[in-house]
């Protein structure tokens, strides 16, 4: 057996609150990002992502002080992502209690970044978010899906399959692919997605955008995601941690 598949909250938080949405549009308020994130350690969550939804839309740098309060409280791993632009910014997160940092589209400005992380800090606390979606009519990429930005809302025209393969190979420890297409739908993964990217990197892939049910868990592992990361469902109520881990046991996958 391979390394047990991680379950992880995903915590999606604007000015201070937890939100969420479908396809990043019409945000809900789902609570204080604090008190879920302990809600969710307590529950057996392996890890829990904190993602500042609009610091790249807004230009804004991440809440610092909702970090350093959630990893206060938190004893699993944390990785917090959005406008992280610079070394530094990472150097500041991880000072304020981060485990892991998230990059997106400063890297996509400038890929050096990745190996400029990497070297500094280690693989193991860079995680590249991919925010993938398919190709509509105008665009064409040899995988069929192309890199997003701001949310899902500008296209770049970059093959999201080989970005992931590329980001690897820079130097990012872990890939957080994300289907925008299916981003908060509840519809499932797009499991021919996690497949190509898995064809293509060595290192853990997170896979997420879709989760709705038990059985969705179950067929992103078997699609090849070492961890997969969900919101709504948790957020909502509809799903609990220990659920999703019990029907993943039962399909023979392991958990931790």
């Amino acid at each position: 057996m391979g390394v047990a598949v991680r379950l992880i909250p995903c915590l999606d938080v604007d000015a201070g609150r937890v939100v969420k949405g479908v396809n990043f549009e019409n945000l809900r308020d789902a609570g204080d990002p604090v008190e879920l994130a302990a809600t969710y350690g307590a529950a057996g969550a392996d890890e829990v992502t904190f993602l500042d939804v609009t610091a790249s839309v807004d230009g804004r740098d991440t809440t610092y002080d909702v970090v350093g309060r959630t990893a206060d409280t938190v004893f699993v791993p944390l990785t917090v992502g959005g406008g992280v632009r610079a070394p530094e910014d990472v150097d500041r997160l991880l000072r304020a209690g981060a485990d892991k940092v998230g990059v997106n589209t400063a890297a996509i400005e400038r890929p050096e970044l990745i190996s400029e992380i990497a070297h500094r800090f280690g693989s193991q606390v860079l995680v590249l978010s991919v925010d993938a979606r398919r190709c509509g009519p105008d665009t064409v990429t040899d995988s069929g899906y192309e890199v997003t930005t701001h949310g899902g809302k500008k296209g770049t025209g970059i093959d999201a399959v080989e970005w992931a393969r590329r980001g690897a190979e820079l130097g990012a420890g872990e890939i957080l692919l994300n289907s925008m297409d299916a981003d908060g739908t509840t519809d499932g993964f797009d499991l021919e997605m996690i497949r190509a990217v898995r064809a293509v990197v060595d290192v853990p892939l997170i896979a997420s955008g879709g989760a709705g049910t038990v059985q969705h868990f179950v067929e992103a592992a078997q699609a090849g995601a070492d961890a997969v990361l969900a919101a709504s469902v948790f957020h909502f109520g509809t799903l609990t941690i220990q659920e999703v881990k019990d029907a993943m046991r039962e399909a023979g996958i392991e958990v931790r």
